[in-house]
């Protein structure tokens, strides 16, 4: 049953965490917010002395290369925000205010798993707005390469189908396909772990990145063979940790999405470009407060088809 109720937390939450690629501690400050306030980051600790709110949206996104970046490096940018985006969205999280002091959210252990945790500690509460959605109403693709990624329209539910394929033996091909549950998502998904090659790794510390990143954080593939000493947590881990990827992503429509997602090969640069194709073209969608309310300014054609009543105030 979907969510009818916008929600946000019952209390402010605190998590402190070395960043991935800079290798510095940082503190995150998760404030409740009121309804409508959608997910915003609040960029602290900048060199001019001044704070910068960045939405949590699509349009923001100005990097996708080693992770998904909001924002600009002149004015206030937020790195890595995928796993923390991810957690909001797999528990159903609609309005916050993230507060970070510094250019890129923790890692934690590399999955969502600590925010989950943060967010279960203090709960969450339900305002009496009604919670709307983003419905797909005509399928959109983007590719890269042999990768691919669409969103498909499913009226109902939020259902995501990933596969991988990796030549390297120890991943291997890979396929998950799952509808996203708040119990689903604690148990399936968010324990997964982002993952890397040595090889990659060391060439990203030559150039300045990932001085962060460990056997506590990542799960690292060497010649063959997995080198934490732990092993990994689900045997297709390497996919479920797409699929977390995924749903952080697509989170930055900025509203929970019905309809279907499917991607084989693919990364955070596809994840933003299928939400630029969905965005292309008006019709492609609709924002709605459940599977039969529209939202009044959305006018019914017949067939369940709903077109915008008047010019768009976001996209």
């Amino acid at each position: 049953m979907k969510q009818s109720r916008q929600s946000t937390l019952a209390a402010p939450v605190t998590i402190s965490g070395v960043g991935v690629h800079s290798g510095k501690i940082v503190h995150l400050h998760l404030h409740p917010a009121q309804a409508n306030h959608g997910i915003v980051f609040l960029r602290t600790g900048l060199a001019d002395g001044r704070d910068r709110l960045i939405p949590a949206r699509h349009l923001s996104v100005t990097a996708t290369e080693l992770c998904t970046v909001l924002g600009r490096d002149a004015s206030g940018a937020v790195a890595t925000v995928e796993h923390l985006m991810s957690a909001l969205a797999g528990l159903g999280i609609d309005n916050l205010l993230v507060e970070t002091d510094g250019p890129e959210l923790p890692i934690l252990d590399g999955s969502a798993a600590e925010f989950v945790e943060a967010i279960d500690r203090v709960g969450v509460t339900l305002s009496r707005a009604r919670r709307r959605y983003l419905k797909v109403l005509r399928p959109v693709r983007a590719e890269l390469g042999i990768a691919s990624a669409e969103l498909l329209p499913n009226a109902r539910r939020f259902k995501l189908d990933v596969e991988i394929d990796f030549q390297n033996p120890v991943i291997g091909r890979q396929r998950r396909v799952a509808e996203l549950t708040p119990d689903l998502y604690r148990r399936e998904i968010a324990p997964a772990r982002t993952f890397g090659f040595i090889g990659d790794v060391e060439r990203l510390w030559k150039a300045g990145f990932a001085l962060g990143a460990s056997l506590d954080n990542t799960v690292a593939i060497g010649d063959g063979e997995i080198m934490n000493p732990e092993g990994l947590r689900f045997a297709d881990e390497f996919v479920r940790h797409k699929l977390l990827d995924a749903v952080g992503d697509l989170a930055l429509a900025g509203f929970p999405i019905l309809g279907t997602y499917k991607s084989y090969c693919g990364g955070h640069r596809l994840n933003v470009a299928v939400l630029n194709a969905l965005f292309a073209d008006r019709a492609n969608y609709a924002i709605v407060d459940d599977d039969v309310r529209r939202d009044a300014r959305y006018a019914e054609i017949g067939k369940g088809i709903a077109v915008p009543a008047f010019a768009p105030d976001i996209h």
